[in-house]
């Protein structure tokens, strides 16, 4: 069981597959922040956000969550508006 709240169906096949990522990252924790993210968010992104949100997916779990919760600073690179919106999507429940 993922945790998804949203059915694949309806989405293009990136999509699907983003949404398949953001469930399945390998801890816990991050498969709720980006997969509620992505639930919430997926069918709303853009091309170029699509991209942006690829990219964070590539990053490591640990590394992508010690910027989430405030353990370490964020890079300028990642600080995008795609990351924003995981941030306040997280914000938005509680783990």
């Amino acid at each position: 069981m993922t945790g998804t709240t949203r059915s694949s169906e309806g989405l293009d096949a990136r999509r699907r597959k983003l949404l398949f990522r953001s469930w399945h990252r390998g801890m816990r924790e991050m498969d709720l922040i980006l997969g509620h993210f992505a639930d919430t968010s997926i069918d709303k992104l853009s091309d170029e956000e699509l991209d942006v949100y690829e990219a964070l997916l590539d990053i490591t779990d640990r590394e992508l969550l010690s910027w989430i919760i405030g353990e370490a600073p964020v890079p300028a690179a990642v600080n995008t508006d795609v990351y924003r919106q995981i941030v306040a999507s997280r914000d938005a429940f509680t783990i």
